[in-house]
């Protein structure tokens, strides 16, 4: 990944970690939510991402509010999110940050 990537994909981390649970006062960053970032360089971003549970109230409205986010940024042209529960997502997706917050550890 060029330098330019790096950048934007720090940028779109910094977006994410906004983007908090409604149920758990942590950010879906560091909450483990996130898959995987990838960005091409024509300004497309995919984020591959889960929920605490399939039957999450927020299902429908944090993929939007994510993908809405991370669309206002300048450079970004397209924004695909696309939600998976394979792997189901455990509390060992957790940052440290995130355990230690939540008196996890």
């Amino acid at each position: 990944m060029n330098k330019k990537n790096c950048l934007l994909e720090d940028r779109i981390i910094s977006v994410l970690k906004s983007i908090y649970d409604p149920e758990i006062s942590v950010d879906i960053y560091e909450l483990g939510l996130i898959y995987d970032v990838q960005v091409d360089g024509k300004g497309k971003v995919k984020i591959v991402m889960t929920l605490t549970t399939p039957n999450c109230p927020v299902a429908e409205s944090l993929p939007l509010e994510v993908k809405e986010k991370v669309q206002s940024i300048q450079e970004i042209k397209e924004t695909d999110v696309v939600l998976t529960f394979d792997p189901p997502w455990s509390r060992e997706f957790m940052s440290e940050e995130a355990r230690l917050e939540l008196g996890l550890l």
